[in-house]
């Protein structure tokens, strides 16, 4: 199984900034699509921002504008640069990777998440 770790959370105040990285690990896979998620307390998870090995992207329409995904293929790494946070950004983030074995896809690995809480 693909291991992924997340870090970077924090509290921060309204406005402010955090970078989350996740690193993903797994000699025997090689990582596809690499995606943050968040659940905000009483939410359903939601899909914030993905990017692919080629570096397409897409984003949540809320988060548009403010956070950045990026990634380094080499290093299984994942980064999300969050600016302008808001209150609403409050959620436990969680990162996911595609693991992929041969060329087939194997499964998704899951972090334990990261908590993000933005004040007012």
């Amino acid at each position: 199984q693909v291991q992924v770790v997340e870090s970077g959370g924090g509290l921060v105040q309204a406005g402010g900034s955090l970078r989350l990285t996740c690193a993903a690990s797994g000699s025997r896979f090689s990582i596809g699509r690499m995606a943050w998620y968040r659940q905000a307390p009483g939410n359903q998870r939601e899909l914030v921002a993905a990017i692919t090995r080629a570096g397409n992207t897409n984003y949540e329409d809320s988060v548009k504008g403010r956070f950045t995904i990026s990634r380094d293929v080499a290093k299984n790494t994942l980064y999300l640069q969050m600016d302008s946070l808001k209150p609403e950004d409050t959620a436990v983030y969680y990162c996911n990777a595609e693991a992929y074995y041969w060329g087939s896809y194997s499964h998704t690995g899951w972090g334990q998440g990261t908590q993000v809480t933005v004040s007012s």
